[in-house]
């Protein structure tokens, strides 16, 4: 069942998504070669709990972090170990804070240092599907034109868009209906209404679009060792316009300061 959110609501749900969103931005301050994974996931959790916020993740299914980190072919879900960035790595941050009862949940893919063009034209595409996306969520639109706009311009660029894993609404809950896949047929699914608030996050990989499970029952790979990207934004629909809650602004200001 879907959960249509009020205005008040709505507000909550955007200071939520705020925070997470200035966490990012720390990240992005700090993320550079050298630097741990477990130290960017201590740094978020000190930063969330500082603003009055509880971390989404840690603690939800049995998640024993803050961040999920997943570099390069790790696809989403890496959980944050004593390995250090490198050079030439992507590096997709996914976080999730709880405010006044509701989820900000969103990602960024970072690319440390000099990545190849291949990995540079993966970021630049991925982040183009998820503000496609997020132009589709307008009511009397179905769910699946969502879809359908992110598959269309990965295919387009010869990409694979993973079936596995889908965003999904969000709330008082971090996964609420409905599912939102990154591929889809146009006109197809619930219809949008306003209201309405989920997670928008393309996750698209230079080959395949299969994925794989490592044995710590977290981290997704691509099957075929190729880089992936995930970018993900919070949208509430209002007025039949979907409004953005989120924002990579902290992140963008703080890397251009580097």
């Amino acid at each position: 069942m879907i959960i249509y959110k009020t205005a008040e609501e709505i507000a909550i749900m955007r200071e939520a998504a705020q925070i997470v969103s200035r966490t990012l931005g720390k990240i992005a301050e700090v993320i550079e070669p050298g630097i741990t994974c477990s130290e960017l996931d201590r740094l978020a959790e000190e930063y969330i709990l500082s603003q009055n916020a509880i971390p989404g993740f840690k603690g939800l299914y049995g998640c024993p972090s803050t961040l999920l980190i997943s570099i390069n072919e790790q696809v989403v879900h890496g959980l944050p170990t004593e390995r250090k960035i490198q050079d030439g790595d992507i590096v997709s941050v996914d976080c999730g804070a709880i405010y006044k009862g509701f989820y900000g949940d969103h990602a960024y893919t970072f690319a440390i240092g000099d990545i190849s063009e291949e990995a540079r034209q993966l970021l630049k595409v991925t982040e183009e599907c998820l503000y496609l996306g997020i132009d589709q969520a307008r009511a009397g639109n179905r769910i699946e034109d969502i879809g359908w706009a992110i598959q269309t311009h990965a295919e387009k660029h010869g990409y694979g868009v993973v079936r596995d894993l889908v965003g999904h609404g969000l709330g008082r809950k971090m996964h609420e209906d409905p599912q939102v896949p990154n591929y889809g047929r146009r006109g197809r699914g619930k219809k949008i209404q306003n209201g309405l608030t989920i997670a928008i996050e393309p996750m698209i990989n230079v080959g395949t679009e299969r994925v794989e499970m490592l044995d710590d029952k977290w981290t997704i790979v691509t099957a075929d060792g190729k880089p992936s990207a995930h970018f993900e934004h919070d949208v509430a629909v209002v007025d039949g316009e979907p409004v953005i809650l989120s924002t990579f602004d902290y992140i963008h200001e703080a890397l251009s300061k580097k």
